[in-house]
């Protein structure tokens, strides 16, 4: 029931959906911040003489210096790179600091009506509600802020008009639960748009960084991941990139066809992967060119990489029940040691990559000489 009605964020998008959950918020709480700010003096103005000053006027001073405080650090935050990090602390501090403002002001409201004529208690629940709904609007991309701002908010005041036993405040109260049920449905849609956005950005994103036939990143998928690593860090630690071409694929191609050879690339592709694992990035550039990534925290970063992709090759392959056999030759480059950039990266790789290519022609050569001469 509970995932019916609240489902929770799918895994594959939790975390831009928290980033997008951020850039909203440090946008649309400004708006949040100067309508509570602009409000506080009519507010503490219009209270109810009776009630205690630190009630009447001290509330409102706080929330104003609240919405200052709040409208700076928003200033101070948007000059500064949206990190994962960063977003989580904005949408906890928001969820957090919108909660304590929601009471104060349902507090205020709450106990200026109970000191005040009847006749003025309109105007306490007009205040505390416009507020509660506006704010909830301008929270609607954190989904429990803002419901907990319109239960907050709203619960309150309108349990006390139904209970006032006058008709005109009773009907008041169910027009705002209404009103309130309205918006808490625009927020929960506004929330599922947000998600199947992501998704569908998330399915683009994947299919132009995958490669479709054996379903290996992609060249482009490569460049980026190169990319995120090369970016400045406190700390920064090797990584390596391998290049392989496959051997003996042309022939196979050749002989038994090009429906055959794609078969024989995803046989290779899941043998890559099942050695890499989680522990790097299988790619495939583009005919039988693969290539390996392996990031700083890859268990398999000091490891052997390339006697392991060999041996993991060497196995004939088995396709439409004919036994093939290819290998490959492998060069190594690791940053920042063979480049400084990844162009170097690649052009170091692919230097060693047909060093390793020759001296598998040599002994063929070789063994064709021989076998001519006999």
């Amino acid at each position: 029931m509970r995932k019916r009605f609240v489902p929770p964020i799918p895994d594959g998008i939790r975390d831009d959906f928290t980033i997008l959950r951020a850039r909203r918020v440090e946008t649309q709480t400004n708006m949040m911040y100067v309508m509570l700010l602009a409000t506080t003096p009519t507010a503490a103005w219009a209270g109810a003489a009776d009630v205690h000053w630190l009630v009447r006027f001290g509330l409102p001073v706080i929330l104003a210096v609240l919405c200052l405080l709040g409208l700076l650090e928003n200033w101070q935050s948007r000059q500064r790179r949206m990190s994962l990090r960063r977003a989580r602390l904005i949408v906890k501090k928001t969820s957090r600091v919108s909660g304590i403002v929601a009471i104060m002001c349902s507090t205020w409201c709450v106990i200026n009506w109970l000191n005040s004529p009847p006749e003025n208690h309109a105007s306490f629940a007009m205040i505390l509600t416009m507020g509660s709904l506006a704010t909830a609007y301008c929270l609607s991309s954190i989904r429990f802020a803002a419901l907990l701002n319109l239960v907050i908010g709203v619960v309150p005041i309108s349990a006390l008009m139904l209970s006032s036993g006058v008709p005109s405040e009773m009907a008041a109260a169910t027009s705002l639960m209404l009103a309130t049920a309205i918006l808490i449905r625009f927020i929960m849609q506004g929330h599922a748009m947000l998600v199947d956005l992501l998704q569908l950005q998330k399915q683009t994103r994947d299919l132009a960084n995958t490669d479709p036939l054996t379903g290996l990143a992609n060249r482009r998928a490569l460049d980026g991941k190169i990319a995120d690593l090369l970016q400045p860090a406190d700390t920064q630690r090797p990584f390596r990139l391998a290049l392989l071409d496959l051997d003996g694929f042309k022939p196979v191609n050749d002989r038994f066809g090009h429906a055959f050879g794609d078969k024989l690339l995803c046989s290779v592709a899941d043998r890559l992967r099942d050695v890499i694992g989680d522990q790097g990035l299988v790619v495939r550039q583009g005919g039988d060119e693969f290539a390996v990534l392996l990031p700083p925290d890859s268990a398999l970063a000091e490891a052997p990489v390339a006697d392991q992709i060999l041996i993991a090759l060497v196995r004939p392959h088995v396709i439409d029940d004919t036994s093939v056999a290819v290998g490959a030759s492998i060069g190594v480059a690791q940053w920042p040691k063979d480049g400084a950039c990844a162009d170097e990266l690649f052009e170091f790789a692919d230097r060693a990559l047909y060093r390793a290519k020759a001296e598998v022609r040599t002994p063929l050569r070789a063994a064709d000489d021989m076998a001519r001469s006999a």
